[in-house]
């Protein structure tokens, strides 16, 4: 073999030795920049063995999504009677479940079901579709801006502010919220499974108009750092959501 055939393959592994090194080299990713927000409503039940499924997505989701998505565990009660009282039920959670049935014009209300921004409803556990909703809803208009504090005294008792630009036409939901929970369901659909639950509403009022101040009670239990509060302004005809925002309990 001559001298420069030599030579030549020595620069082509050179070359190749140099590729694999610096692709090798992790380069900091940007961020991408949202200008819209996704507030994601779950109605799910321990009672029910589909919803399992749609908490694991939902938790992926908060995961990744960082401060533009919201995520709110809504525990139904209607699934309490097949063996297992899910300890985070309410009743009220089911009747907003049903208010949302007679706008989407459903003939029942079901779990896991999904809600984002009061626009899109479907099965909670379809992770793609999940995903999908989500960005489209982060490519879309800016919020509006809401001006959320969140104080205690040092007993169980929060008092929320809440105020933003928005008319009448508009309510603003104010909901407790609870970090993370794990059950282990004894009966039921579910029995004998360990279910890790994230983002759980414990508290949920509603004032109606674009500002107020409510007080929401944390669980026995619970302290303030267990929680946090999101607010959301929904228009009262369409249900739609025009805006959210989170606030650590202070």
């Amino acid at each position: 073999m001559k001298k420069y055939q030599l030579f030549n393959i020595f620069l082509l592994v050179l070359l190749i030795l140099v590729t694999i090194f610096f692709s090798s080299l992790t380069i900091p990713v940007q961020a991408k920049e949202h200008k819209g927000f996704a507030l994601v409503e779950l109605f799910t039940s321990e009672g029910c063995s589909s919803c399992p499924p749609a908490d694991e997505a939902v938790a992926k989701i908060t995961k990744e999504a960082g401060d533009h998505v919201f995520v709110l565990g809504f525990h139904v009660d209607y699934w309490n009677y097949l063996g297992w009282k899910d300890e985070f039920s309410n009743p009220s959670f089911t009747s907003r479940q049903n208010l949302y049935a007679q706008h989407f014009n459903l003939n029942s209300i079901y779990t896991p079901q999904v809600i984002v921004n009061g626009k899109k409803e479907f099965v909670g556990s379809s992770e793609s579709l999940l995903r999908k909703t989500v960005e489209q809803q982060l490519e879309e208009s800016p919020p509006s801006v809401i001006f959320l504090a969140a104080k205690t005294n040092g007993n169980r008792t929060v008092t929320v502010t809440c105020k933003s630009g928005k008319d009448n036409s508009f309510v603003t939901n104010i909901a407790l919220v609870q970090q993370q929970a794990v059950s282990h369901v004894k009966r039921g659909e579910n029995e004998g499974r360990e279910l890790k639950h994230i983002n759980l509403v414990r508290d949920f009022k509603t004032i109606t108009g674009p500002e107020g101040t409510v007080s929401l009670t944390i669980p026995d239990g619970l302290n303030n750092k267990d929680c946090f509060v999101v607010a959301y302004l929904q228009n009262k005809n369409s249900l739609e959501i025009s805006s959210a925002a989170k606030a650590a309990i202070q």
